[in-house]
């Protein structure tokens, strides 16, 4: 078997030593519940929630003061018994609808993901009527020759020949 040139098994090292690594995740042994049926829930709730540190991380991702702060706000929010709705809820009311990784469809979500969308197809329409007034029927097709310019082009064509 060829060995493989040097630099090539530095990067082939590397690449392994990444994937391994993954995300190591910001859930310290000091914060888990010691019920798994509750700590699944808050893993499952802090995955809904962005670190308003890093933003665009989860909480449960995220090893960022605050989110720390926050996870340990989940588990003791459903420590004292309350459902997954009402914990979303209670940090949504704390922080705003920008804590919430999913944002709720509403009339505003709709019209900030609509403009884009409608902008675009403006411009299309636009641009396809322009291209349409712009080269009018039959534009590409020279109308026919008069008897006069026949008779000039034949004339034209018989010096030219040897």
């Amino acid at each position: 078997m060829p060995r493989l040139p040097r630099a090539l098994r530095w990067a082939a090292l590397a690449a392994a030593l990444a994937c391994a690594s993954g995300p190591a995740g910001g859930v310290e042994p000091g914060e888990m519940l010691a019920d798994p049926a509750l700590e699944a829930r808050a893993r499952r709730i802090s995955q809904e929630l962005r670190c308003l540190v890093c933003q665009n991380q989860s909480i449960d991702d995220s090893n960022a003061e605050l989110a720390r702060d926050l996870r340990l706000l989940v588990r003791e929010r459903l420590a004292a018994g309350d459902s997954d709705a009402a914990v979303l809820a209670f940090v949504e009311a704390r922080y705003g609808e920008f804590v919430l990784l999913r944002p709720r469809l509403s009339p505003y979500t709709i019209a900030l993901w609509g403009a884009p969308l409608a902008m675009i197809l403006g411009a299309v329409v636009y641009l396809v009527r322009r291209v349409r007034r712009a080269a009018p029927a039959g534009a590409g097709q020279a109308a026919p020759l008069s008897p006069a310019e026949r008779r000039r082009l034949e004339e034209l064509l018989r010096r030219e020949e040897p």
